[in-house]
């Protein structure tokens, strides 16, 4: 893992910047599902950080752990 792994605060929007092999659901009892089911450059609100560089985020999809590497902050709305 790289040591400039992305910081983001809880309630944060972030956008995803690449499709991982496959997504996480951040449930109690996490499942996983294809990794076409979040589109690149879709947005989402930070639920919380998990353990190992994972965030959980909303998505309109749902929420899913994704690795920091994939998430960016989303641009700011006018």
């Amino acid at each position: 893992m790289p040591d400039s792994e992305p910081e983001f605060a809880v309630g944060e929007r972030v956008q995803l910047v690449a499709r991982p092999p496959y997504l996480k659901t951040a449930d109690p009892m996490p499942m996983l599902r294809s990794a076409d089911a979040i589109a690149v450059g879709e947005q989402g609100i930070v639920l919380e950080r998990r353990p190992g560089g994972y965030w959980g985020v909303r998505f309109q999809q749902g929420a899913f752990l994704l690795e920091g590497a994939y998430l960016a902050r989303a641009p700011a709305q006018a």
